[in-house]
């Protein structure tokens, strides 16, 4: 007897992926159809494949040239075909179980489709079809088996673990990081080459500056008329910067200062540093009850993931599958 699966998470979408796929190869050339793989007693034709490769091939095809692209797009079939491969092991499974998707559920399908892409005109939708060289019949299978597929991912991802309170913290101690807002320093520098010449004298014109900074100069008016890097014009502004922007040496003295410091001479690299920092921002943690329930869902996801791609593990293990 075949036993009705309640479906309880149905997503509003556009049209099926395929019909509107469908469309983005219509005009590439005519390719003779063939067989891309076999799956228990069902085929996954070139065309198939092709309708589903097509928008990512298209992306491919703007950003790569030549080898590279042909290495790309055969990835992408690749990763297609795989794709396929498992959505016809879920709906085979779909069907060996018993399930069915009643009647009802389908007509809702199709009115939600209608009345919330096509503002409710059924005529608008089926010319929609027919441009696209789809039957209502055609498009009423894709849907049905794409609520076979999402039906069988919900009932092969459920968790009904409770992830426990040892588990939540300790990931929040191992990625303390993910829960940590960006430090960023606001950073003025005036930066005097030591030159091969004079490193001496260079050295005195750094000590000179930093006096004249230090009984009250303007950095910014120093920057500009002593600075040899690229922001002299700007007053020695780099504005805000991450950590990892600057070389270890002169992060590790930049982010050590407070908002309105200026630092003492740097020797770096044949060259002479004076830093401010003008302000501060980022830095600041998350608490743990403040992210316990973002981590609790994370950790669920996960789980839930893991646990689908075992069950199609399972599928493709006892499954016939031959790819051409």
């Amino acid at each position: 007897m075949v036993r009705p699966l309640l479906v309880t998470l149905f997503t509003a979408a556009l049209l099926s992926l395929s019909s509107l796929c469908r469309g983005a190869v219509a005009a590439e050339p005519e390719v003779i159809d063939g067989i891309a793989a076999v799956v228990n007693d069902e085929v996954i034709t070139y065309s198939e494949l092709r309708v589903l490769s097509a928008p990512r091939e298209k992306l491919l095809r703007s950003q790569f040239r030549d080898q590279e692209l042909a290495t790309k797009i055969n990835e992408a079939r690749v990763a297609a075909l795989k794709d396929l491969i498992d959505r016809k092991l879920m709906i085979q499974a779909f069907k060996k179980e018993g399930y069915q998707i009643p009647d009802h559920f389908l007509d809702q399908r199709v009115q939600d489709i209608i009345r919330e892409n096509f503002n409710g005109d059924r005529n608008t939708f089926i010319k929609t079809l027919q441009a696209q060289t789809y039957t209502l019949g055609e498009f009423k299978k894709l849907e049905t088996e794409r609520m076979m597929v999402q039906a069988m991912r919900h009932k092969n991802t459920e968790i009904n673990t409770i992830i426990s309170p040892n588990r939540l913290q300790d990931y929040y101690r191992k990625h303390a990081a993910e829960f940590t807002s960006k430090e960023q320093i606001k950073l003025r520098m005036i930066m005097i080459p030591a030159g091969a010449s004079d490193p001496a004298g260079q050295k005195a014109m750094a000590e000179e500056i930093l006096g004249k900074l230090v009984n009250g100069a303007e950095f910014e008016r120093m920057a500009q008329i002593y600075s040899e890097d690229s922001t002299r014009d700007l007053g020695g502004d780099w504005g805000w910067v991450d950590r990892g922007t600057l070389t270890a040496s002169l992060e590790k003295v930049a982010f050590s200062l407070r908002p309105g410091k200026i630092s003492n001479i740097i020797a770096l690299g044949g060259n002479y540093y004076i830093l401010k920092v003008e302000g501060k921002r980022g830095g600041v943690s998350r608490s743990f009850n403040e992210v316990r329930e973002e981590i609790e869902r994370k950790l669920i996801t996960e789980e839930a993931q893991a646990k689908q791609e075992r069950w199609l593990a399972s599928l493709r293990q006892k499954a016939y599958i031959k790819m051409y």
